[in-house]
């Protein structure tokens, strides 16, 4: 028994002096305590946590050299080869672990929906749903932030810039004439439907390098990918009809859409302010393939868009109501494009594309024959390579051609006169993207371009940071220059103008939840080499114009409060003067409101199986040149006030009624004056004031959905 205690005795003594003591601090990269980490010797039980002031400590009977692991949350994980023939102290700073779900994004000038890595603001159901839009993408962006309602004409007005400094690109690739023909004064529609795009990026300021010839604003739509089941969707309405049908194989889906709209038969039944001879007719046709390549998200795109159109009406003259001109018009449309998107490697991917737009349309006025022809080319490659899993690299080259010719026929010499150009716009970009840290990233980047009809290479510079300093709060900043031709009639005329300019400062604060935003931005804009007039009769044109743009906003969206509810509240606050094309002065563009209020509301009732939306917008007086007053634009339109619904009843699954209504209280909005160009009697100029040409505009709708999924329908459409 002696014997036993006495070995039982030594081994536990030798076991004694065979521990070795671990101990030290964890810190994080500010030195404050890294509570709870895991300090372990690697292939062991020993270990310890990491107490409140950072330090741990614990015996092991291991030896020799061992890796010492320390893991937390939300850090990298630490290793190091440690000598346990000793005691061992170790000072280690923990490095914050970069997660793309929770760091912050760059947001300042963007309203980003449908990217993987940015929190949803606005979908393709939103955009289609949206009362007073009707499907319409740029009505329903017409309810966000840093947009002027501008009722003539139905297009996209950013931060007081007008309707062609708004770009449209799809899969990152220029479209020319994004817009369907419409008559002086009209509202018009974007000629490409939301339910087209699976992600939508409306940035009104600050946006990447990679995006250039856009002055105010960027609209990139990036459409879907392969579709996953076979349908067929009809749509009849009391404006025209359409039938669509999608087909799926193994690694591909195609599509195909054809609509026709006839308006005659509604201008029967609602009367309008437009004397129409022939009133509006379009054929449209949209075609779509999809290829995917491999598994790890290559794809290959195809897309085409072919339309006519055509309309006549007649134009009063303001002296003498009786006599009247006719306007004919011929609109024909063409655009393709073809994306390629291949991961190359783990770091490495490529995306490339092409793009043509053609649009042409044959005029008459007064029986005087006139046409206008564009056609444009866009090539673009683009290379992403991962520098880490907190840089990332882009850069590319692009070429962008676009043919401009202009004829009217001359009466005095009966000959045909033409006017046109031919620009040639190379440009390459780089950009890069790094996450300081969950809190912080910078996207910094230029871009150059060279025009052949200028002879002279540009360079301009972005640059964007933001900074994170709450769970969902976050700030940034963007600043950036940004040019564009000068619009097609100018640059016929003076083949050499320089190319419009505009330097963005923007802030921006924003805090996003699943279920709630909240954004609040600032924004100043100088605009310089503006075309300007330099003869009375416009046959001189410079670049001596220039101008400015600053303002303030508000958006805020919910979802979460009210059960089966959706609304937003966006508020903005303009104040912009220009001294352009004919001002004699620096004064407000009449296209410019210095307030502008949106709210909109969605209701899901689920025992009626109805959705029910109402939009109201409201737009503060607009400037107008009255030529009876000293004062340049000094006159002042009635505020804009709009009250729109819709409603979609789904008898059936596959089966769903809809009407839209606007302007539902009978405002009379004016969008301006149009005067006389000869003076009366006394010396005044008589008026007439630009109007809606309606009251009210309806549009009723029966969808009808074949497949074999009955629960499929066209709402995520309307």
């Amino acid at each position: 028994m002696k014997l036993f205690v006495t070995a039982l005795c030594i081994t536990l003594i030798a076991t004694a002096h065979a521990q070795v003591k671990v101990s030290g601090k964890v810190t994080d990269e500010k030195g404050e305590a890294v509570i709870g980490a895991n300090v372990v010797i690697k292939d062991s039980y020993d270990g310890a946590s990491v107490g409140v002031d950072g330090s741990f400590s614990f015996n092991t009977t291991e030896n020799g050299t061992r890796i010492l692991a320390i893991t937390a949350i939300g850090y990298q994980p630490f290793e190091q080869e440690v000598d346990l023939s000793k005691p061992v102290e170790l000072n280690v700073t923990l490095h914050e672990e970069f997660n793309e779900l929770d760091a912050v994004v760059i947001s300042a000038g963007s309203f980003t929906a449908g990217e993987e890595r940015r929190r949803t603001i606005l979908k393709a159901i939103d955009i289609a749903t949206t009362a007073g839009a009707t499907a319409d993408i740029a009505g329903a962006l017409n309810t966000l932030p840093g947009t002027t309602k501008v009722g003539e004409t139905g297009r996209l007005f950013v931060r007081g810039g007008d309707d062609s400094e708004a770009r449209t690109f799809i899969d990152g690739l220029a479209v020319l004439n994004s817009y369907a023909a419409s008559a002086p004064n009209t509202p018009t529609r974007s000629r490409f439907l939301p339910f087209m795009f699976k992600g939508t990026s409306f940035s009104t300021g600050g946006y990447s390098a990679e995006y250039g010839q856009a002055l105010s604003s960027a609209l990139i739509l990036n459409s879907r990918d392969k579709a996953e089941m076979n349908q067929t969707d009809i749509g009849i309405f009391s404006l025209g009809a359409e039938v669509a049908h999608t087909q799926v194989f193994d690694r591909s889906s195609a599509s195909a859409k054809i609509s026709y709209t006839d308006i005659s038969p509604y201008y029967d039944i609602i009367q309008q302010r437009v004397d129409w001879k022939n009133p509006y007719k379009s054929l449209t046709g949209n075609a779509a393939y999809r290829q995917q390549l491999g598994d790890n998200g290559g794809y290959l795109k195809f897309y085409g868009n072919y339309s006519q159109t055509n309309f006549s009406l007649y134009q009063h003259d303001i002296d003498e109501p009786s006599q009247k001109e006719l306007y004919d018009i011929h609109n024909e449309y063409a655009y393709g494009n073809a994306a390629f998107t291949q991961p190359l490697n783990k770091n490495w991917s490529v995306r490339s594309g092409v793009s043509y737009s053609y649009n042409k349309d044959a005029i008459e006025i007064g029986g005087v024959p006139m046409s206008e022809t564009e056609q444009g080319l866009h090539v673009k490659g683009v290379l992403e390579h991962s520098l880490s899993d907190k840089a990332e690299l882009r850069f590319g080259s692009e070429l962008i051609s676009r043919k401009y010719e202009a004829s009217r026929f001359d009466e005095a010499s009966s000959t045909t006169q033409s006017q046109g150009f031919d620009e040639v716009i190379s440009g390459t970009f780089a950009e890069t993207e790094i996450y300081v840290s969950n809190a912080i990233v910078t996207r910094l980047g230029a871009r150059t371009e060279y025009n052949n009809l200028l002879g002279k290479l540009s360079l301009d510079p972005r640059l964007s940071i933001a900074y994170k300093p709450f769970e969902s709060g976050q700030f940034s900043f963007a600043y950036g220059t940004f040019r564009q031709s000068a619009k097609n009639q100018y640059v016929r005329v003076n083949p050499e103008l320089k190319n419009e300019k505009a330097e963005h400062f923007i802030l921006n604060y924003q805090v996003i939840t699943d279920s709630r935003t909240f954004r609040v931005e600032a924004y100043y804009k100088r605009y310089s080499d503006l075309a300007k007039f330099g003869s009375a009769d416009q046959t001189i044109i410079n670049n001596k114009g220039t101008g400015y743009a600053r303002g303030a906003e508000v958006f805020w969206r919910d979802n979460k409060s009210l059960p089966n509810v959706d609304y937003w509240i966006s508020y903005s606050f303009l104040d912009t003067k220009r001294d352009y094309m004919n001002f004699p002065v620096k004064a407000m563009p009449t296209f410019a409101s210095r307030h502008n209020f949106s709210a909109v509301y969605k209701h899901f009732i689920n025992a009626l199986k109805t959705q029910l939306g109402v939009t109201y917008s409201y737009g503060s007086p607009r400037p107008y040149n009255n030529p009876n007053s000293n004062k340049f634009n000094a006159g002042r339109t009635p505020s804009y006030h709009d009250l729109s619904a819709n409603i979609s009843y789904l008898p059936k699954n596959w089966l769903i009624i809809y009407v839209s209504c606007t302007n539902l209280l009978g405002r009379d909005n004016i969008f301006g004056y149009r005067y006389s160009t000869v003076a009366d009697a006394d010396g005044a100029y008589a008026r007439e004031a630009i109007r809606q040409p309606a009251r009210h505009f309806l549009l009723v709708g029966i969808l009808i959905t074949l497949s074999k999924n009955k629960s499929i329908n066209q709402l995520p459409n309307l």
